[in-house]
């Protein structure tokens, strides 16, 4: 899984059949220290993720294997919000 934050919403009115009614987020990658990556994914969400969000996100074929995903065509899926990271004993992001 990767760590990311959520950073916009993509809409989209015509779509494949086998997407319709998934919530599509824009995801800007970050690295253990909080700082953006220069990775940018939309990513399908699946547990309600908003906005602002510290997220786990899983790409290529693991993004599929959520009930929500489940043999449908995506290649990254929200699949957690971030509570807290902890690295090396010193907390690096806590969830307002």
């Amino acid at each position: 899984m990767l760590l990311g934050k959520v950073v916009g919403t993509v809409v989209a009115t015509r779509k494949e059949e086998e997407i319709e009614g998934l919530r599509l987020l824009v995801v800007r990658g970050l690295d253990l220290e909080g700082k953006p990556t220069s990775t940018m994914v939309v990513a399908v969400d699946a547990v309600g993720a908003g906005v602002g969000e510290v997220v786990l996100y899983a790409s290529g074929s693991s993004a599929r294997q959520t009930r929500v995903t489940k043999d449908r065509p995506v290649d990254a899926t929200i699949m957690a919000i971030v509570d807290e990271i902890e690295v090396g004993g010193a907390l690096k992001y806590v969830k307002s």
